[in-house]
């Protein structure tokens, strides 16, 4: 994966170094470059939106951290240390909570989104599983898994910082996970202060993308390219993966109880009511892509494209009703502000909708 930042401030930094006097720019790596503050930050891209315990906090590109108050108004800039761009937030608990991103980023806030700093980038994943699976291959010198896996973290210590982090899930304080392309997956237990690859315990053996991580009843579920959903196992301690009829990719798990839908590529929304053993298909009416969802406290689902699309499931669950829009803006994550009101972030910045 090309990292057009990456690309763009080297090809600046050749153009400057032509002008004369000597006005030109050193390079900054993206990783060691704070955010900028910028007074268009509402309407520059955002990948997603998640609850605090105090308010809401939303993430997009160069690093941009927004956060504002319960009714999502009166949006204010955070302090980050980074400027590569973000792809999700979470919060477990009242004011600790994670954001990931490009270039293996994994940042933390412990006041409630104002201020992060960075626990891991890209620049550190490729040694951590290096000497994760040298000391597994050298407990085991015959095991060919860990011979590859040693290969592949010696491949990606070649490669750089060029890791993207997809999602993020704490079930906790302590205990979370980080998930991203290639089949990426990393745990702490102590709250980000260590980070230990994963991927031994994750059934996925072609090293799909895993695109997002979320929890049913407690329980983390992850969403992946051709078809993969994955199920943690307590009794195994690794996730274990469940039959899905479809072989597109899924973008997303919501659920309640031992009902579950899982939605992705091209409109395709899948439910189950017994835990992912059967599924069933609801029709979205829709070609674009299903890229979040929420559940309200009515216990209904509601869904959103890539397009801008809104979709409500009915009160049994059993089917998706299209909502009207009168204005269309692509979605890549949405949160309540309040029992009526939602806030929606994308390519376009954020915006508030009333349900209807």
């Amino acid at each position: 994966m090309i990292d057009f930042y990456r690309v763009l401030f080297p090809l600046l930094g050749l153009l400057l170094g032509a002008l004369p006097g000597g006005a030109r720019g050193e390079f900054i790596d993206v990783l060691d470059l704070p955010a900028s503050n910028s007074a268009l930050a509402e309407r520059a891209p955002l990948n997603d939106v998640a609850h605090s315990g105090e308010g809401l906090v939303a993430v997009g590109q160069r690093g941009h951290i927004l956060y504002s108050g319960v009714s999502g108004e009166l949006w204010q800039q955070a302090r980050v240390p980074v400027s590569s761009d973000l792809t999700a937030v979470y919060f477990p608990c009242r004011r600790a909570g994670w954001a990931v991103g490009h270039d293996g980023v994994i940042l933390h806030s412990d006041d409630a989104g104002v201020s992060w700093n960075k626990q891991l980038d890209g620049r550190q994943i490729g040694a951590l599983m290096q000497q994760h699976y040298a000391a597994l291959a050298a407990a085991e010198p015959a095991s060919e898994e860990w011979a590859t896996r040693l290969a592949e973290a010696q491949r990606m210590v070649e490669e750089g910082a060029d890791k993207a982090l997809l999602d993020v899930w704490f079930a906790n304080d302590q205990l979370g996970y980080a998930v991203g392309v290639f089949g990426l997956i990393l745990r702490t237990e102590d709250g980000g202060r260590h980070w230990q690859p994963f991927g031994e315990r994750t059934d996925n053996p072609q090293g799909l993308h895993l695109n997002a991580i979320s929890a049913v009843d407690g329980v983390p579920y992850i969403a992946g390219e051709q078809g993969l959903l994955l199920r943690w196992d307590e009794a195994q301690q690794r996730f274990t993966s469940l039959q899905t009829p479809y072989s597109g990719s899924f973008f997303g798990v919501i659920g309640q109880g031992r009902e579950l839908l899982v939605y992705g590529l091209r409109g395709h929304v899948w439910r189950s009511t017994d835990g992912g053993a059967n599924w069933s298909a609801l029709d979205s009416g829709l070609q674009s892509s299903i890229t979040a969802a929420l559940l309200d406290g009515a216990g209904r689902y509601h869904l959103f494209s890539q397009a801008g699309h809104a979709l409500r499931s009915t009160a049994d669950g059993s089917a998706l009703e299209l909502l009207p829009q009168s204005d269309l803006a692509p979605v890549t994550g949405a949160g309540f502000a309040s029992d009526q009101d939602l806030v929606l972030v994308g390519s376009r910045g954020m915006r508030t909708q009333r349900l209807p």
